[in-house]
C-alpha cells in the first residue's frame, strides 16, 4: 500500500508564501517541490520549474512579491493511502508525474515519489525507467515544436531582451532576430 512507503510529513508551505519563500525552503530542505497547504488541506503544488517560469515570464516582478498560490496549478492529481503501490505506479506513468500527494478524508497525509517506490521495490526500476524515457521523448518533441518559427510579425519590443526590433513569434512570444538565433 501507498501508506506503507509514502513520506508521512511532506514539506509544505502556507498559502501566503511568496516564490522567494518557496525557493528558500526548497534549497533549505533540498527538495524540488513543495505542497501548499493550510491546516492539512492541500491548496496547491509548486515546483522548481514554476519558479523558473515566473522568473522568465514575470522578470520585472520581484520573487518576493509573487504569491506562490497565484501561479500554482489548482488541479492536483492525488492518491489515496490505501491503494496498492502498483496502482500508484500506474497513475504516475499515465500522468507522467514523479510524485503524488497522498490525501485521506480530504486531508494531506503524505507524499509518494518515484524515489520512495524504488527504495522499497527496486524491481520496478525498469517500469519507472520507461516512464523517464517517455518523458524525455516528450521534451524532445516540445523542443522541436519550439524550433518551428512563425514568420516575421511586426516592429516592437522583444519580450526576451527588451530591445526594439522587427519581431518574430516563437513559442508564443515575440522576440527579435538576435534572441531568435540564440534559441
Amino acid at each position: 500500500m501507498v501508506a506503507d512507503i509514502m513520506t508521512r510529513n511532506p514539506i509544505t508551505i502556507g498559502p501566503g508564501a511568496t516564490l522567494l519563500d518557496c525557493a528558500k525552503m526548497m534549497v533549505k530542505k533540498k527538495v524540488g517541490s513543495l505542497l501548499i497547504a493550510h491546516q492539512k488541506k492541500l491548496l496547491g503544488f509548486i515546483a522548481e520549474k514554476d519558479i523558473l517560469w515566473a522568473m522568465i515570464k514575470k522578470s520585472k516582478e520581484d520573487l518576493s512579491k509573487i504569491i506562490a498560490l497565484d501561479i500554482a496549478p489548482r488541479k492536483i492529481a492525488t492518491i489515496n493511502p490505501f491503494v496498492s503501490v502498483k496502482e500508484a505506479v500506474k497513475k504516475m506513468k499515465k500522468l507522467k508525474f514523479e510524485r503524488l500527494p497522498v490525501i485521506h478524508d480530504g486531508e494531506l497525509v503524505g507524499m509518494i515519489t518515484v524515489k520512495d517506490i524504488l527504495e522499497f521495490y527496486p524491481e520496478l526500476y525498469s517500469e519507472l525507467d520507461e516512464m523517464a524515457e517517455i518523458r524525455e521523448e516528450y521534451r524532445k518533441l516540445l523542443r522541436v515544436k519550439k524550433a518551428q518559427i512563425i514568420p516575421r510579425t511586426r516592429d516592437g519590443i522583444c519580450e526576451e531582451c527588451g530591445k526594439r526590433d522587427v519581431l518574430f513569434k516563437v513559442n508564443g512570444i515575440l522576440i527579435c532576430e538576435s534572441c531568435r538565433s540564440k534559441m
